[in-house]
């Protein structure tokens, strides 16, 4: 049995590098949109990072939305063909601890509020009766069955669940890098090595 098991895993050691390439290409789009929605927002992003009344209050807001947006935008370009992966990681990384912190942590770990879950805290929670009412309206005075055509309507409670999950994605990367025959980065360190 245990020689079978180590015949299968050989043959699908091969294929390691699929797993650093679907986290690339799922985490590319993403990083790239946040990038982008940075920089076509960029006067009322800045205005956000720095008022500490009703935004983050952070220091150089004009440089932040730059560091942020500009790591987002190339650093997710970067991760498509797998170029310098494991180093760009490493700010994509921060970036999201920062969001985390700044953004997410104070709404709990739910993205999407879920009365239903184990994780609702007591805004996700207080959630449920606001989505009822939102329904309510829009069965009464809209369109409802073509507003939920597509999908159901939700409550976003913007909690960490997601920076925390980009975040987890891209320290696999940081550790396996971009992957076995699927990364420029692997072809560069083969022609290395070979000199």
């Amino acid at each position: 049995m245990t020689q079978h098991y180590n015949a299968v895993l050989q043959r699908i050691l091969h294929l390691d590098g699929l797993a650093p390439l679907l986290l690339r290409l799922y985490l590319a789009p993403v990083m790239m949109q946040a990038g982008w929605t940075k920089f076509q927002s960029f006067d009322s992003t800045v205005a956000w990072f720095g008022n500490a009344d009703w935004g983050l209050g952070l220091p150089f807001p004009e440089l932040m939305v730059v560091l942020a947006a500009g790591t987002e935008l190339v650093g997710g370009a970067l991760l498509i063909p797998g170029i310098a992966v494991r180093l760009v990681s490493i700010p994509l990384m921060a970036t999201m601890v920062v969001a985390a912190l700044t953004v997410h942590l104070e709404y709990g770990w739910l993205a999407i509020a879920d009365s239903s879950s184990w994780l609702a805290n007591e805004r996700v929670l207080e959630s449920a009766e606001r989505l009822e009412r939102a329904k309510g309206i829009l069965q009464e005075h809209g369109n409802y069955s073509w507003l939920t055509g597509r999908g159901s309507l939700v409550v976003l409670n913007n909690g960490i669940e997601f920076a925390a999950t980009y975040f987890v994605m891209l320290l696999t990367l940081l550790f396996t890098g971009g992957g076995r025959y699927t990364s420029v980065d692997y072809y560069v360190s083969r022609f290395l090595n070979r000199n």
